[in-house]
């Protein structure tokens, strides 16, 4: 079995998407091809220059441009972001601070905050539960 997970092939957009990069702006090659799994580990362990560039300036994928401004992938369609955007993009973005993007960061937080919330209490019920065995 170990053999056959060595030459599992994955599509550049499955590979694309591992490595946290927008695919239509990877090269040809990586486009037309497929991707091993030792390949996307060789190049998540050693990035060429064209995977880094791509990492550092964009554009970046909506996942990426979502965590890059704090919001979730609905918030930026609902701001009318539907398109990949480059670093610089997204730091103009924080700059301007436009009305949608403050609301949905704020709805985020309100995500992240009762996320916590319930997590908590699921802790100390588990907590508890323990304490009565």
């Amino acid at each position: 079995m170990s053999s056959q997970q060595s030459t599992q092939t994955m599509k550049p957009a499955t590979a694309a998407k591992k490595l946290g990069v927008y695919l239509p702006a990877t090269p040809a090659s990586f486009q037309e091809g497929v991707v091993t799994r030792a390949e996307l580990n060789e190049l998540q362990a050693n990035p060429p220059q064209w995977l880094s560039e791509l990492r550092r300036t964009g554009p970046h994928p909506r996942p990426v441009v979502a965590a890059k401004l704090g919001v979730s992938i609905a918030g930026l369609a609902r701001g009318g972001v539907t398109e990949a955007l480059t670093t610089e993009q997204i730091e103009a973005l924080k700059q301007e601070r436009p009305q949608w993007l403050e609301k949905e960061r704020a709805t985020q937080a309100e995500v992240r905050k009762e996320a916590a919330r319930i997590k908590n209490l699921k802790q100390e019920k588990a907590e508890r539960a323990d304490g009565r065995d």
